[in-house]
């Protein structure tokens, strides 16, 4: 060995090898501390989208309010319009992308991000799911849209319910997947300790005691390490558990681009469904409404979906 190194473009080698060897090994601390791998996914799916003929498209509703959409690229008279409202977890293109490329064969389909998801933000302060379907109706507006069909899901439910409501010159149909819609405060905090009250310490101060579960609600929906994360998906998905060999520091990556952007404005969304009255009352829709549900959910327990076809509103 001492022999071959003599030589002087095995020295050579040899120090470049040692060179990239060490420079690699040093940068795997830095990477895991690193916003890479989610950014390049998420370009990734940019592209899919893209390729769907999906085109991104920013709108200004107003000085203060800026809505972003995914939207077909040549829309097609022949095809009804749907609209995808998406939940509390990320953006539409992480919510959706497993189910954009059938949708998108047979629907003109159209993705906005709520407020503070995505790239969508405002100045205003108004915090309600009816400000939120205000935007979208009126982004909608914007593109030509006017009659289409409304899937929304989780937080979406909210949104979409309300658009349904409001805005039925345009909503034909709203299909609900999964919401907390019609469910009373009382029902709120009860659930609240059955999903984020179990690390909690009982406390027989019962505001004290519903600040505590809205913490612990807050730990999971606005996930600030990889263990809350892994909890949230935990509740969210009943099968099998798709971060089980996903290692931390990807998943502290997804937190500092999904969660980290907006949390105030976020964490002010929840609260105001938490404490607001209004958010619990349902009135009668004049569109045909499918309730759809998993008979295992955590999050929004199947009394909710019966309770709410129960309600005049979806009758």
């Amino acid at each position: 060995m001492e022999a071959l190194l003599r030589h002087p473009w095995l020295r050579l080698l040899s120090s470049i090898y040692t060179t990239i060897t060490t420079t690699l090994l040093s940068l795997i601390p830095k990477i895991q501390r690193t916003t890479i791998f989610v950014p390049i996914i998420d370009s990734i799916m940019s592209l899919y989208f893209h390729f769907l003929d999906l085109s991104p498209c920013m709108i200004n509703l107003d000085d203060q309010t800026t809505m972003h959409f995914w939207v077909p690229r040549r829309p097609r008279l022949k095809k009804p319009n749907l609209v995808l409202i998406h939940g509390y977890g990320g953006n539409t293109k992480w919510q959706f992308m497993y189910q954009i490329n059938s949708l998108a064969k047979s629907f003109n389909v159209y993705l906005p991000d709520l407020l503070f998801f995505g790239n969508s933000y405002t100045l205003h302060k108004d915090r309600s799911e009816t400000f939120q379907a205000k935007c979208v109706f009126e982004g909608l507006e914007r593109l030509g849209v006017e009659r289409c069909t409304v899937y929304s899901i989780s937080y979406g439910g909210f949104v979409g319910y309300r658009m349904a409501e409001i805005y039925p010159e345009m909503v034909e149909k709203v299909v609900i997947v999964s919401s907390g819609i019609g469910c009373t405060v009382h029902q709120k905090n009860e659930q609240l300790k059955n999903v984020g009250g179990n690390n909690h310490n009982n406390n027989n101060d019962h505001d004290n005691d519903n600040n505590n579960n809205n913490d612990n609600v807050f730990d999971l929906l606005l996930p600030e390490k990889p263990k809350d994360l892994r909890m949230l998906v935990n509740l969210s998905i009943y099968k099998f558990n798709p971060f089980k060999w996903i290692p931390d520091f990807f998943l502290q990556e997804f937190i500092n681009m999904m969660c980290d952007s907006n949390r105030k404005e976020k964490r002010e969304l929840i609260e105001h469904l938490l404490a607001n009255q209004t958010a619990c009352e349902t009135s009668v829709l004049k569109q045909d409404a499918l309730l759809v549900w998993g008979d295992k959910d955590k999050v929004f327990p199947l009394t909710f979906a019966y309770q709410l076809q129960r309600s005049p509103s979806s009758s």
